[in-house]
């Protein structure tokens, strides 16, 4: 199963890294390195996407009760980040391993050029053997700019990177098919990355310190499996959690994935904030772009130019009801796209291999 694999994103949850009292756990994080390590002695490459910033931030300032939240967030992050990767940089001396500070925020993703200077960041660390740990930048971060959590964020540096999978260490050992804390749930082992009928079973409520709960966990999950990476949410309070899970001794959850993806779709699946345009497709083109045939986005398909665009941009497709149906890249401007409504023979808007399907 998965011993095979060369390059692994590892995210590791701030309820992993946290104890009760919503300190930093250091055995934790300790045994958790040591397992890094094995993973390298494996020659299997690693980046880290760390939470628990804001943990290591309490464990050495405390915030006055009227300080805005925001502003609590940024205080703890910033004193915290140095405490964080400190203890990740001392935990890997004591294996010969050098890990590095990769911090990032939602923009990075959005421009082409930022996206290929961080991807060229990334790759000469892992050509060194150096670590990357990852994580958002809550100093310059606010509300409307933040990843969902750190979920989505492993998951974007995951397909940039072309992982071959994605680790999610969370407190439970998986998704279940009911309450986790009631008699007789059980771990649902493989999930189809086009599935749908498991979020029913998936209890919303979020852990204590994290912001994401496991149904965003999951519905990242089959983003990052439709582009053709395996997932795998693990218990990472497991002291082996790791090995045993690349050794297939491991009971958790596995989002099997579609065949894989082009570089440019993978860029696409990160690029959704970068959208200028939006066109509105019909029904019979939705139906054509969904079919799972490699299908391309024709002017007869198109109802309505709904934001301009040039050629070359990043274009939301939208459906009769303004749902997105996915992103392209045009082939055109939008002067011509608007003359060419509902014709055929037309050339296509968005070509196949220039599109990414999100539903």
């Amino acid at each position: 199963m998965g011993a095979h694999y060369k390059r692994v994103v590892v995210k590791i949850g701030s309820n992993v890294l946290t104890q009760g009292d919503g300190l930093p756990d250091i055995t934790r994080i300790k045994n958790i390195t040591s397992q890094l390590a094995q993973l390298k002695d494996r020659e299997v490459e690693v980046i880290l996407v760390s939470s628990g910033a804001v943990a290591s931030g309490r464990s050495l300032i405390s915030v006055p009760e009227r300080t805005d939240a925001i502003a609590a967030r940024q205080l703890l992050a910033a004193v915290g980040q140095v405490q964080l990767i400190n203890t990740y940089s001392s935990l890997f001396q004591e294996h010969h391993m050098l890990c590095a500070q990769v911090l990032v925020t939602k923009e990075d993703f959005r421009d082409r050029k930022h996206y290929l200077n961080m991807k060229n960041c990334f790759q000469i660390l892992l050509q060194n053997k150096v670590v990357p740990i990852v994580n958002e930048n809550d100093v310059v971060s606010v509300t409307e700019l933040m990843f969902t959590d750190n979920d989505e964020l492993a998951g974007l540096v995951a397909a940039m990177l072309d992982a071959d999978a994605l680790i999610i260490l969370s407190n439970v050992d998986g998704v279940y098919n009911g309450d986790p804390r009631q008699e007789g749930a059980q771990v649902i082992e493989e999930i189809r990355a086009r599935e749908t009928h498991f979020a029913s079973f998936v209890s919303p409520g979020k852990s204590q310190f994290g912001r994401g709960g496991m149904v965003t966990k999951s519905v990242m999950a089959q983003k990052v499996a439709r582009l053709g990476i395996p997932v795998h949410i693990a218990n990472g309070k497991k002291d082996n959690v790791l090995p045993d899970l690349l050794d297939n001794k491991l009971t958790h959850t596995r989002f099997v994935p579609d065949k894989n993806a082009s570089g440019t779709k993978k860029w696409l699946a990160t690029a959704a904030n970068a959208a200028t345009g939006v066109v509105q497709i019909n029904e019979g083109a939705k139906a054509a772009l969904l079919s799972g045939k490699a299908t391309s986005l024709l002017p007869v398909g198109v109802t309505a130019i709904l934001s301009d665009f040039q050629k070359g941009d990043i274009i939301q497709v939208v459906d009769e009801a303004a749902q997105l149906v996915g992103l392209g890249i045009a082939q055109y401007g939008s002067d011509k796209a608007q003359e060419r409504i509902g014709e055929r023979n037309q050339k296509a808007l968005v070509h196949y291999d220039y599109f990414y399907l999100s539903v």
